[in-house]
């Protein structure tokens, strides 16, 4: 009787082992109680379509009946129920993008989806009504600059980093649990919470880590999952600052063209190069201080994004006069950022490796946004709970790529890299366009996404879309 009783149990473990997420954990589905949202979105009036909830989730998903918390997670129901496919999934960006408020603004989708799905999203681990940190720096720290200028300054952000996160973790129970392999499990509870067989999900930027990962955790379960402005998840640190350095002189190279052609840029007959090159060598100057080369690439960064060339234009003729450049925040989830790219950078010398890696391969615009990605996260503890890596997956339908020519963010690189690893088990689609986010850019890009969603088209090899 004891070894039928071992035999019994053994065969229990060795199916549950074979289950993923939640139920494997051995948790049941949860049933979402929706009500009317809080008011805290002031310039969004109440539409009777949206409706909000908690998904509570654990912790530390090694810990399945431990400590738990409430995801924040929001419902905008199909207009047009009688035609509706099904649920549809937003996936945030940043990291640090609210997913709630994607849909209580309702403007990131198309007619035809809003007709048709029930749109819903969340707010990360970390981010916003989702056990956001509320912590500040330590006043009597300094924090460097970037770039940093020799040792004493990456000791300095290395200690600012450090203590910063200090002040952060007491104040959020997923501060040290904020990876994208656990927004993974997060995301399949969901699935199960809201009654879907199978994901239908479409991540954006940052987001399209949590729809690679997903589909690469769980190919069963994905219906179909579209991947707009893709990151690349396999690259090494020193390939990650080059490469979004790259991308960030690629769209500057594009405006450089455009003020070239266009009377319509207040550079127009001018060397813009020259003129671009001026203002950085006020901010080398100090004449911006305490503002460095770094924030006058940032305002192209942000502004490229758009693309927004005729603004651009004229900033740039401003900042070369000695208007310093103005600032421009760049959030993000330092808590899941850091948790998925290791910032293995030593010591000061390999860091000035990175910047001159950097530098050789955008000789304009310098860093791009993957220097002060590495600087954030500079004496985060090694090794990182989500490493990068290339991508195993083995859908039945192919995911969809999405991807502009010229993305100041995510370059196109980044997406034809993961369209490789991903085989006949991807598909990219290429906008022959500008700036980061192209979904609804032209009919072509909006229609596009919206077979593939609605109807499991996939798109024939080389589809690309016409710049508008």
């Amino acid at each position: 009787m004891f070894r039928r009783t071992v035999a019994v149990a053994l065969a229990a473990l060795t199916v549950l082992a074979g289950l993923p997420g939640a139920a494997r954990a051995g948790l049941p589905p949860q049933r979402l109680v929706w009500s009317e949202c809080a008011d805290d979105l002031p310039d969004v009036p109440p539409d009777e379509r949206v409706r909000c909830a908690r998904l509570r989730v654990p912790v530390d998903w090694a810990r399945p009946y431990g400590p738990t918390v409430d995801l924040a997670v929001a419902r905008r129901s199909a207009r047009l129920p009688e035609q509706r496919v099904g649920t549809l999934v937003f996936g945030p960006g940043g990291p640090g993008d609210s997913g709630v408020e994607r849909i209580r603004k309702g403007d990131r989708f198309s007619g035809e989806l809003l007709d048709r799905f029930d749109l819903v999203s969340f707010d990360p681990r970390t981010v916003a009504r989702t056990a956001a940190p509320v912590c500040a720096p330590d006043p009597a720290l300094r924090k460097p600059a970037v770039p940093l200028t020799g040792q004493a300054d990456f000791d300095a952000a290395v200690a600012y980093n450090q203590a910063l996160w200090r002040r952060c973790r007491p104040t959020s129970p997923l501060f040290d649990h904020a990876d994208t392999l656990s927004t993974v499990r997060d995301l399949d509870a969901f699935r199960r919470a809201l009654g879907e067989r199978q994901l239908s999900f479409h991540g954006s930027s940052y987001g399209t880590l949590l729809g690679q990962q997903y589909a690469e955790r769980y190919p069963g379960r994905v219906r179909a999952v579209v991947l707009e402005g893709v990151f690349d998840h396999s690259l090494d640190v020193r390939s990650f600052v080059r490469t979004q350095a790259a991308a960030l002189q690629d769209s500057f190279d594009e405006f450089v063209s455009w003020c070239d052609r266009s009377p319509e840029c207040v550079l127009h007959a001018r060397d813009v190069r020259a003129v671009w090159a001026q203002a950085l060598a006020r901010a080398d100057r100090g004449e911006y201080a305490p503002r460095t080369a770094f924030d006058v690439t940032a305002v192209a960064l942000g502004l490229l994004a758009g693309p927004r060339w005729p603004q651009l234009a004229v900033i740039v003729r401003d900042m070369a006069a000695g208007t310093p450049p103005p600032e421009v925040n760049l959030p993000v989830s330092v808590a899941a950022f850091c948790a998925d790219w290791p910032a293995q950078v030593r010591d000061y010398a390999a860091y000035a490796g990175v910047v001159r890696d950097a530098r050789a391969v955008a000789p304009d615009v310098r860093y791009g946004a993957g220097l002060l990605a590495v600087q954030t996260c500079l004496g985060w503890p090694s090794p990182v709970r989500n490493p990068p890596h290339e991508l195993n997956v083995r859908t039945r339908t192919p995911l969809l790529l999405l991807n502009a020519r010229h993305d100041p963010r995510t370059g196109y690189a980044w997406a034809v890299n993961v369209a490789r690893q991903l085989g006949r088990h991807g598909r990219l689609v290429t906008y022959e366009g500008w700036g980061h986010g192209t979904y609804q850019r032209t009919d072509c890009t909006t229609a596009v996404v919206d077979r593939y969603l609605v109807d499991l088209t996939v798109p024939a090899p080389g589809t690309r879309c016409p710049a508008s």
